[in-house]
Parts: structure tokens; C-alpha cells; sequence
């Protein structure tokens, strides 16, 4: 009754993966090498750094995106209550993986949000991809993954841009579209190119969509750092992945509070200055 077409995708797949491996493998060294770099760098610096230096800067950001300082206060106390968990070195782990992993997601994902944006071809040959990527269960390219650069933090960082970048590019889009078209059209009177209009219309015009899309791939971030622990990238997640390997709810319990303790700190000023943008044009329109 049933063809079998899951054998033959199995086995293209895995020939398709080994000839990248024999043919490129020395490419994805590099990328692999290049990723590690900038992760380290980012990650001695926060673990180097003094624990009150790091809540500084934190409260820095925090007013610098709100300037409310009960916002301010609350994400020092969140900050230091990382460090009472016991959870200081692992939270600044996962924080250079988010850091990293949302950083590429903007560099692929406002270019691509801003094409489909301006080209309805692109957007139509890009859904389906995007659908893909947020359906298909992590673990499925966990494994090509881990294959193409091994066990450890990179290929988690792959995977953490594949899962957190879709939101970024569909809201991009979505920004940009809903931009008033008179105002596109008085820019386009007083002689503006394409290029300008972009620059200086449409993208500060979406910035608060483009915020709120760059505050969902930092949540999507971080709900992976459990998946990405069970490949090697340490953080947060691997405190979790202890505790249900030894069967230690209380263990997995407060690694589960680190997670959610970090994600309440990038939402809240991501958020606080996606509010300020939006103000901003209200006020300047």
C-alpha cells in the first residue's frame, strides 16, 4: 500500500552531508574556528570580569534602554541573584552563547526581513523556509550539526540561529510593509533613491517591530541553551541537563530559575527599548 520514499531521503541526506564533510571540511574548520574565537573573547571577558562590574554594566544597559529606574533596580537584583544561585560562571557561559547566536541572527535575519519586505518573490520563496525552520524539531539538525563541527559550543550556536531567526526576518518584513505608504511616496517625490528611503525611512519607521522581533530570537536563544547543554555547550542548560541525568529535581529546579531569571533580564530591556523607539516616532511624527 505505503511507498517507501523515508529510506531514499535518509540516505541522500546522509551522503549529502558526508560529501560536505570530504569536500569542505576544511571550510567549516575555519567557520567553526572564527565562531569559537569570538566566543571565547566574549566569554572571558564575562567571566574575568568582577561579578559587580557585570551588574553594573547591567544596570547601565537597563537605564540606558528605560531610564526607570525601578527597571534598573529589579535587573541588578536579578543579576545578583544569578550569582546566589550558584549559577555565576554558567549564566555568563550561556550569556556569550546568546550574545553570539542572537548577533548572527541579526546579521542574516534583518537583510532577509528587509528583501522579502521589498520583494513579494522573495518573501514567497522565503515562507516556506521560515515555516520549516520554526516546525522541524531542534534535534533533527542537532545531528548534521554536530556532524559538520563536532560536539560543543559551535555547532549549539547553529543551532541557536536556526531555531531563533525566523521571528527577526517575519517581523522585519512585517515592519517594514506596514511603513505609510504616503510617507514612502513623499520621500520618493523629494527625490530620494531606494537606498535612501530604506535608510532613512523605512528601517527607523520598523524599528520597533525589528526590536520586538530581535526581543523574540533573544527568548528563542535562550530556550535552547537546555537542547544546546545536551551537546556540549555547557551554561545554564547543562545545570538542567544534571539534574535529570542524576534525577535531582532540586538541582534542575534552580537551573530552570537561572534560565528563566536571564530571560526576564533580555526581555524586560529589549522591551523597555522597543518602547523608547516607538515613543520616539510617535513623538516625531
Amino acid at each position: 500500500m505505503f511507498i517507501d520514499i523515508g529510506k531514499p531521503i535518509a540516505d541522500a541526506t546522509n551522503t549529502f552531508v558526508e560529501w560536505l564533510i570530504v569536500e569542505h571540511g576544511d571550510f567549516f574548520e575555519a567557520i567553526a574556528n572564527a565562531l569559537l574565537t569570538v566566543l571565547v573573547f566574549i566569554e572571558q571577558i564575562l567571566r574575568g570580569a568582577p561579578p559587580w562590574a557585570i551588574i553594573a554594566a547591567f544596570a547601565i544597559i537597563a537605564f540606558a534602554a528605560s531610564r526607570n529606574w525601578f527597571l534598573t533596580a529589579a535587573v541588578v537584583v536579578l543579576t545578583w541573584m544569578l550569582g546566589s544561585l550558584g549559577l555565576w560562571e554558567q549564566a555568563m557561559q550561556t550569556i556569550a552563547i546568546v550574545l553570539v547566536s542572537v548577533g548572527i541572527a541579526i546579521l542574516i535575519g534583518i537583510p532577509l526581513g528587509v528583501a522579502a519586505a521589498r520583494s513579494d518573490l522573495a518573501r514567497a520563496l522565503l515562507n516556506p523556509v521560515l515555516d520549516l525552520m520554526q516546525t522541524i524539531p531542534s534535534f533533527v539538525y542537532l545531528i548534521p550539526a554536530a556532524m559538520l563541527f563536532g560536539l560543543g559550543k559551535v555547532p549549539a550556536i547553529l543551532a541557536t540561529v536556526i531555531y531563533a531567526t525566523p521571528p527577526l526576518i517575519r517581523l522585519t518584513d512585517l515592519g517594514i510593509r506596514q511603513v505609510d505608504h504616503e510617507v514612502i511616496e513623499a520621500s520618493r517625490a523629494f527625490g530620494a533613491t531606494r537606498w535612501q528611503m530604506l535608510k532613512g525611512v523605512q528601517i527607523p519607521l520598523a524599528l520597533p517591530s525589528i526590536m520586538q522581533g530581535i526581543n523574540q530570537t533573544m527568548m528563542m536563544a535562550l530556550a535552547m541553551v537546555v537542547i544546546a547543554s545536551m551537546i556540549g555547550a555547557r551554561g545554564i542548560g547543562e545545570t538542567v541537563l544534571l539534574g535529570l541525568q542524576r534525577s535531582d529535581p532540586g538541582k534542575g529546579l534552580v537551573g530552570g530559575i537561572g534560565i528563566v531569571v536571564l530571560a526576564i533580564i533580555f526581555d524586560r530591556i529589549s522591551q523597555a527599548f522597543g518602547r523608547r523607539l516607538q515613543t520616539y516616532r510617535t513623538a516625531g511624527s
